[in-house]
Order: C-alpha cells, then structure tokens, then sequence
C-alpha cells in the first residue's frame, strides 16, 4: 500500500502521519514544500516519494498527474490510501475514477485484504475484501500513531509528475474524460461555526450536565466570540439538542483541538477516545473526580452552567468596553 498527501506550503494535513503508519511508511506527497512535509514524517515514514508542484491545489488536474505517476509505479501502488481531510477527500474519488479502482472512503483501518468502514455516523463498522486494487480514505484521528524518535531518515525519491498547464484538461496519456477543475473565485476564512470539527482548532462542547437545549445556543454564542467551534457529546445530541454532525467520539467526530474546553462533560470512554491529542484542555464540572477533570490541564470544580453565564456576560462586557 501506498498512502498519498496532499502538502500545502510544508504543511501536512490532518490524518496525513496516521494515513503513512498505516501503509508501513511508504508514501507519496505532492504540492509545495515537500521536504519540510518530509522531516515532519521522521520516526514515521521509511521511503517518500516527492512530487513538488507550483501553484495551487487544482484537484482535477493532479488527480490526472498522478494517475499516471501512481499506475507506473505497478503493483506498489496498486492499494492507495490518503487521509480523509479536505484534500484528500477531493482527490481520491478522482483517482478511483480515473484509475478505475473502487472507492473505499471513511475507513477506520485498512490493510490489503480488509477495510473497516465506518457508516451511519459511527454507529456501525462494515468489513469489506477490497480487492487486489482499490483507493481507500483513512479517517483522521482513528488510529494513532507514535513516532520511532530513533529510526533512521526515510529515503526521499523526486518523483516528477506532469499536471496540465490550463484548469481544463488532463495531464498526457491520461483518459480525456478527466473532469476539469472549477475556477476559484475567492477563498473565504474559516468560519468556526460551519467548519468541519476534525478541523478545528477550539472547541468548545457541552455535555450531559447542561440543564437546557438553549444552553447549546449560549455554547454558540460563546464559541463565536473567541473563534471556536461548538461540539457536543452523544448524549446532547441524542436529546436533539444539536445535529450529530457536531458529536465528538467513536460515533461520531474524532478531532484534535489546540483548546478544547469541556462543559459538563464527565469523560465517558467513547468521547474521550475521539479527542485525539489537544494540546490544551479546560474542563467544568461539578465532580472533580471525573475523568475528564483529571485529563485537563485546568479543572475548575464548579456548575457548568453557572460558569457558562458568567463566562458570556464577562465576554460581553469586554466586547462592549472594545467598541
């Protein structure tokens, strides 16, 4: 197996170090800054193959360009896996397609002869026999991965890879019914609100011991004016209090915050386990003890929802005293 990763500026994307793990460290990364990518998959990958390409991501035509790069390199290639972020959400039905693979996407685990999918929302895991050739998405933030600090470099390989010069056609001896890309009109910020919750990077989520549906709506009013995100545990959005869409854990979204601030949220396993590894972590509850006060690096002992008001009406004032 081969995994492939879309890098933007020597930034790799979510998924990209778990989605290398699991093809044994054997990978191709395209886009620019490649090599910095690389050093960031140390203790990781074993052998990458890199493929610098200038200008932006146009997943139609790199999607032609390696079809092609990927069909020479025979048998090696024959299973590929990319992360299941935006990129390479993009590319892999493009490559499925012009490679005339079938398209495993959501995968919780995928080795040559088994994918495990995962459908409904999390709520149910399908194994398939993918076949000899297949492409295949890994989800971010489901399998793990830690870094062998004492391995030795992985082998860089240019590899070069022709992308068409216009947005409307496919790269050489690539099938010309390759679908062209679309013209970018204008890249808009991130809005917390809407974004995807595996890709953002605060995340403020309520739990059991919130008293009111409206709570969730205060949540949101909160999580805007800091730049965050709102997310919630089963347990709320069972209550239909929010989409599940917005449900972190095993069944529902597995994230990876840089702030990830818990209201009322004990610590159940099956949440826990879809927090990824955030790198700070504020908890309120009113059991000190529970677990996710002992995973915080601030715990305050206190009624969640209490907090939630005074938290707001302090956010309030400030924004006020700023205009």
């Amino acid at each position: 197996m081969i995994a492939v990763v879309v890098v933007r500026d020597g930034q790799l994307p979510a998924g990209a170090a778990e989605t290398v793990a699991e093809c044994a460290g054997l990978a191709l990364l395209i886009g620019s800054g490649t090599p910095a990518a690389a050093a960031e998959l140390a203790g990781v990958a074993t052998h990458l193959r890199v493929a610098e390409v200038d200008g932006p991501f146009r997943p139609a035509a790199w999607a032609a360009g390696l079809a092609t790069a990927l069909a020479s390199l025979g048998s090696a290639a024959a299973r590929t896996v990319l992360p299941a972020s935006p990129d390479g959400r993009d590319l892999a039905p493009r490559l499925a397609h012009l490679l005339a693979r079938p398209l495993w996407a959501g995968a919780v685990a995928v080795t040559p002869g088994r994918v495990d999918l995962a459908r409904l929302g999390g709520s149910e895991l399908h194994t398939v026999a993918p076949g000899e050739a297949f492409v295949a998405t890994l989800v971010p933030g489901v399998r793990g991965v830690v870094p062998t600090h004492d391995a030795s470099p992985p082998i860089l390989e240019p590899l070069s890879i022709s992308i068409a010069a216009s947005s409307g056609g496919p790269a050489p001896d690539v099938a010309p019914d390759a679908a062209p890309d679309v013209a970018v009109v204008e890249v808009l910020p991130a809005d917390p609100a809407t974004i995807d919750l595996a890709e953002a990077e605060r995340i403020l989520a309520g739990g059991a011991g919130l008293d009111d549906r409206r709570r969730m709506d205060q949540l949101g009013r909160i999580a805007a004016m800091i730049g965050a995100s709102v997310g919630a545990t089963r347990v709320v959005t069972d209550r239909g209090w929010t989409p599940h869409e917005r449900q972190i854990g095993t069944t529902g979204v597995v994230v990876d915050p840089d702030l990830y601030l818990a209201f009322a949220i004990s610590g159940a396993v099956q949440h826990v386990s879809g927090l990824g590894d955030p790198r700070h972590v504020i908890s309120v509850n009113t059991d000190g003890h529970c677990p996710m006060m002992q995973l915080a690096d601030i715990a305050i002992t206190s009624d969640a929802n209490a907090t939630l008001d005074a938290l707001e009406q302090l956010l309030v004032t400030r924004e006020v005293a700023a205009s």
